[in-house]
């Protein structure tokens, strides 16, 4: 008896497609032929030490079936995969063993590489790549001084290179270091100081994702915010060019929304307020506030502001009589010039323990707001009142100008913070008079942040938000103190690393006789890409906060170039760098003498279809698509955006869990009778404590919605599918899955148990279901019965009946449909009914068991393969050409209706699908069935709706 055996059958055919190179790429030139291209790619992956879980597969599975669809219908097919390697998991490991992370990562990356052949993916591995690869971050770095000698044309809107710079006269007349200097601060890519997480317990700077609610994920110690130099991009300069970029690409609008909100585009005013030491003087005809206000009017509103006024960006300048304080962040660059000796140290203190905490915790809306008074004042440009300005770590540094002018009346923030210090609300907006809080608000005692009428605002008493916005805005743009603004709550990127595993800078700081850096930079030549890693004794952290680059010896970090001495940057980028490229390296991955040869890029961008996770929807997009922008205003890529298509793949779930609840006796509480009490704790309604327990699935059963107690169906139960996590012990590994039921049945589980997009839980018994359907199938072709491996006698060369050739093409036609719309469990449904269908056949004739092969091979490839060999064809089914369906065979030549006599079914009859009402009254008026129940009565009405039924009414 020879059963259905994938644990032989699929490691075979790996074996082949890997000997016979079976999913190599096109040629450069076929790809520069006539056919169709399909460029489908992954988000590739961090090759974790835990290798692949059941979720990773889903989105590959998906991808796959596209690829091989896309093949077997004639098109060039570039379907790559690669590793995203570089990463802390492989650093932290080597601190604590002492083995290089390039050891560990590549023990990974084999693993990876084994489950993601183990499962038949049909990936061209000749391209395979990882970030960590020395010929892959050379280019890295290369794109990395395209930035660097990018700056951004605003009035073109454009990437120009940084020798295009128009250079002032002045600065020009300082000599080659100014330029230099005016040049750096153009960039795309440079340095500025920024805030790091330093632990100073670990010795080390964390990056964010090792820093839990203010203290380092390992050992729990406190960690502190301090200001490095760190390499920034400037991707800012692109955001109006992001945003306008997502309107022709076909992404998911949740994700289009996503990024949209991201960059944060908003238009308002920036505002200068002159800043006053001390009490709050006001106006001053003869002093220097005047003397300031005559110098704005007469120069205008400058670029940057002095140390004596105090920027704001606003989203409602019309609120700016209501401005009674300001705020600015403990990081402000003017804290220094802001504080009064007799504040100092209650304001240094409170910046200190601010330095301790994350933004997330400061920005915590349910938080109690804290603040200090700095001493200083600044003078309301709207109607000349001295406000005072205080340091408060609900700002953020890194938002707006690190500085707001607070209205507390039309702010729910600065209202908390107003009424926590005793601060004056002055409401210059009114509330429609049915408002239910109309009176508060005019009092200054509730908040009101909606737009509406201007009040207590002099000449603009009256006016609209609206009409207050421009007109005020104007008022202050020709005193020169205020401009209208377009803002994005984009940041620059930080593109540090204080870390050892990443790709080194290519850059030379330029050092004096005494190794003092001079302030002047320079890039790596060309030629000397890469920088590689320099060895190191150790991969310990030295102590300080700086990177442990510095460790290296001066052989690798003092270079002498043109007559002068350099240290290198001790800085390596961030894991995001590899994964902004990757895809443009796949397509020429061998090129050691150009990023990509320009007729194979042309030919394979854009990416046709990208899938990958929705938690890389905002970043891994945003950047991937500001370095691609980059490259194509430099002339290096031919299309403007990276990913012409996105989908996001829903997240597989661990199995459900069931869990109740006990009482302090260890007796069952229904989850419909406890609640949380003020402190949190889970009691019942008599507020006796309960405690959660688990129980075992033998122990429930469903009930409606919900499940219930078998013992006690009083007793409801929680039921809920959780994350996978080796924390929560839910991890579902495909090695088991493949071993006990073989990868063709994973593949088809994943994309059978619902919408690719949907989140939904595992179930191992549902992995089981269909296994059932491949087995099904097997017998479809093969004599299960016979000793040795033989073609089933129900296999025949004759034609497909009337029927049976329906079905069949009405098989191809939604397997086609579905497989192209990335509806994959509607296509598989279909098959299943092709097979139970063919299965009750006594002949089945071979070319609808052939047809059927080819449309289930990229779900299921391996076992379509063992049948279609089976079958008598020497070449792998993946060459087999798509089949098209006949629009005449889906035509059915009758159809069967029901006859009705008063109502009740007494006969069904056959008719042509466009069978008149007469005909159909006709045909049943001869059927015996009909004719013997009517006997002796007479019709007296006759009914027929056409293509459904006839009813005949006797008496």
């Amino acid at each position: 008896m020879v059963r259905y055996n994938p644990n032989e059958i699929e490691p075979r055919w790996q074996s082949y497609w890997d000997e016979h190179n079976t999913f190599a790429t096109p040629s450069k030139a076929d790809v520069q032929s006539d056919a169709a291209k399909r460029y489908v790619l992954d988000m590739f992956p961090y090759p974790s030490g835990d290798g692949l879980h059941v979720g990773h597969p889903e989105g590959y599975t998906a991808t796959d079936i596209i690829s091989r669809f896309a093949r077997a219908r004639g098109e060039n097919v570039l379907h790559p995969m690669g590793f995203d390697a570089f990463g802390l998991p492989a650093e932290e490991h080597a601190i604590r063993t002492g083995e290089h992370p390039r050891v560990q990562t590549q023990r990974n990356i084999d693993n990876f590489t084994r489950q993601l052949k183990m499962l038949g993916f049909s990936y061209d591995w000749d391209r395979v790549l990882a970030t960590t690869d020395e010929d892959y971050f050379r280019w890295t770095q290369w794109i990395f001084l395209v930035l660097y000698d990018t700056w951004f044309d605003t009035e073109m809107q454009k990437g120009r290179p940084i020798a295009e710079l128009p250079i002032p006269d002045e600065v020009t007349a300082e000599g080659v270091e100014a330029i230099e200097l005016y040049r750096d601060s153009r960039r795309l890519a440079y340095q500025d100081d920024a805030l790091v997480n330093w632990c100073a317990k670990l010795g080390t700077v964390l990056a964010n994702e090792e820093v839990v609610d203010g203290k380092s994920e390992v050992g729990g110690h406190p960690v502190k915010r301090i200001p490095l130099r760190q390499w920034m991009l400037r991707i800012t300069d692109y955001a109006e060019r992001l945003l306008e970029g997502l309107d022709e690409l076909d992404w998911p609008a949740g994700i289009k929304k996503l990024q949209f909100d991201w960059i944060g585009r908003s238009t308002g005013a920036e505002v200068d307020f002159y800043l006053q030491s001390g009490g709050a003087s006001g106006e001053d005809e003869t002093g220097p506030y005047v003397a300031w206000k005559r110098s704005r009017a007469t120069n205008g509103f400058p670029g940057e502001p002095g140390r004596d006024s105090l920027r704001v960006y606003t989203t409602r300048p019309d609120t700016l009589f209501g401005a009674t304080y300001m705020v600015v962040s403990p990081e402000h660059p003017l804290i220094d010039r802001l504080v009064t000796p007799e504040q100092k140290s209650e304001v240094d203190e409170y910046c200190e323990k601010a330095s301790f905490k994350s933004d997330r915790e400061r920005t915590d809306g349910d938080r109690v707001k804290t603040g200090v008074f700095t001493g200083s004042h600044a003078i309301n440009p709207a109607d000349g009142r001295a406000i005072p300005v205080w340091v408060a770590d609900y700002v953020l540094a890194g938002y707006g100008t690190g500085a707001i002018m607070a209205v507390p009346a039309h702010d729910v923030r600065d209202f908390e913070f107003a009424v926590a210090f005793d601060l004056p609300v002055i409401p210059v907006v009114n509330p429609p008079a049915d408002h239910e809080q109309c009176e508060e608000i005019l009092a200054g005692k509730a908040c009101f942040a909606a737009e509406g009428e201007a009040i207590n605002s002099g000449e603009f008493d009256g006016k609209s938000t609206a009409e207050v916005k421009k007109a005020l805005t104007a008022r202050l743009a020709e005193e020169g103190l205020a401009r209208e603004a377009v803002n994005f709550k984009l940041r620059d990127w930080l593109f540090s690393r204080q870390r050892f595993w990443g790709e080194p800078f290519p850059i030379l700081h330029e050092i004096d006789a005494d190794g003092n850096p001079t302030g002047m930079k320079r890039a790596v030549p060309e030629d000397q890409l890469p920088v590689t890693l320099p060895e190191l004794e150790d991969f310990k952290p030295h102590g300080r906060p700086e990177p442990p680059l510095a460790k290296a010896d001066d052989d690798w970090l003092i270079v002498e170039l043109d007559g002068k001495r350099y240290r290198r940057e001790t800085n390596t980028m961030p894991q995001w760098a590899g994964s902004c490229w990757y895809y443009l390296r796949y397509i020429d991955p061998k090129n050691d003498k150009q990023l990509i040869d320009p007729e194979l890029e042309k030919a394979w961008m854009p990416v046709d279809l990208y899938v990958g996770g929705a938690e890389h929807a905002v970043l891994h997009l945003l950047y991937s698509r500001f370095w691609h922008k980059v490259l194509y205003d430099r002339g290096y890529v031919t299309c403007p955006e990276p990913f012409r298509k996105l989908v996001n793949q829903g997240m597989i779930l661990g199995e459900v869990e069931f869990s109740g609840y006990v009482d302090d006796d260890g007796k069952p509480v229904s989850v419909k009778n406890v609640r949380r009490d003020a402190e949190g704790n889970r009691v019942t309604k008599d507020g006796r404590v309960v405690e959660s327990v688990k129980i075992a699935e033998d122990d429930v059963e469903k009930k409606g919605e919900g499940f219930v107690l078998k013992s006690d169906p009083s007793i409801k139960i929680d039921s809920r599918a959780f994350k996978m996590s080796k924390t929560r012990g839910n991890v579902v590994n495909p090695d088991g899955v493949v071993r006990d039921y073989g990868a063709d049945s994973l593949r088809l589980y994943e994309m059978f148990m619902g919408p690719l997009e949907a989140t939904k839980p595992w179930v191992m018994t549902g992995v089981g279901g269909v296994r059932g359907f491949l087995d099904r199938v097997w017998r479809l072709m093969v004599d299960d019965k016979a000793d040795e491996l033989q073609l089933s006698d129900a296999i025949v060369d004759k034609h497909c009946d009337e029927e049976q050739l329906r079905v069949l093409h009405q098989t191809i036609r939604k397997v086609t449909e579905d497989t192209e719309a990335m509806s994959f469990n509607t296509a598989i449904a279909k098959m299943m009914e092709f097979s139970n269908h063919f299965t009750r056949s006594d002949k089945r004739p071979r070319e609808a068991m052939e047809t059927f092969l080819v449309l289930l091979h990229p779900y299921a490839p391996h076992i379509a393969e063992e049948l279609w060999r089976l079958l008598g064809h020497k070449e792998s089914i993946s060459k087999e050409p798509w089949p098209q369906w006949d629009e005449d065979a889906l035509k059915e030549s009758s159809i069967e209706i029901p006859v009705q006599i008063n109502g009740k079914l007494k006969a069904k009859i056959n008719v042509p699908p466009d069978a008149s009402k007469d005909q159909m009254i006709e045909a049943a008026k001869g059927d015996e069935q009909v004719q013997a129940a009517i006997g002796e009565k007479n019709v007296v009405k006759e009914i027929a709706v056409p293509g459904r039924m006839v009813n005949l009414v006797v008496k």
